[in-house]
């Protein structure tokens, strides 16, 4: 058990079971509208990301992410959070256009190096509470 705090990049609350990725993901081509990892060359291709606390080092490319991102927060296919190494602006505005056409929040967190570490070894549900700048990521 214990806590990390980071850097909110947008707000939100959510409790989930950490999917950590080993390598980065494009939401574009990368996942489908079901929420699973179809990129063939991703390690965790078929892992599904469906309200799961998604923990990836950053993101890889292409800005049709974020129509992607906002589709599966709108039809409940997304993860429940999203904590990276370094913000995105991409998947920023899709969980941004998610907020504002759907009222749905995906809370985006930034956290150090070591933080991410210590979250991609825990084991059980994580609390994710990102207020307006800081974040608070309650593990076990």
């Amino acid at each position: 058990m214990g806590e990390l705090t980071g850097r909110t990049v947008f707000p939100g609350e959510a409790t989930g079971e950490p999917l950590v990725l080993d390598a980065p993901l494009s939401f574009w081509g990368g996942t489908d509208l079901s929420g699973r990892i179809v990129d063939e060359h991703h390690p965790q291709r078929g892992a599904t990301l469906t309200g799961r606390v998604l923990v990836l080092p950053r993101a890889r490319g292409s800005s049709s992410s974020s129509s992607v991102l906002a589709e599966q927060i709108r039809s409940g296919t997304a993860p429940a959070a999203l904590v990276l190494t370094e913000p995105d602006a991409i998947l920023m505005l899709g969980a941004w256009v998610a907020a504002e056409l759907y009222e749905l929040r995906l809370p985006i967190v930034v956290l150090t190096p070591q933080d991410y570490a210590r979250l991609a070894a825990c084991r059980g549900p994580v609390r994710v509470s990102a207020g307006p700048e800081n974040a608070v990521i309650r593990l076990g």
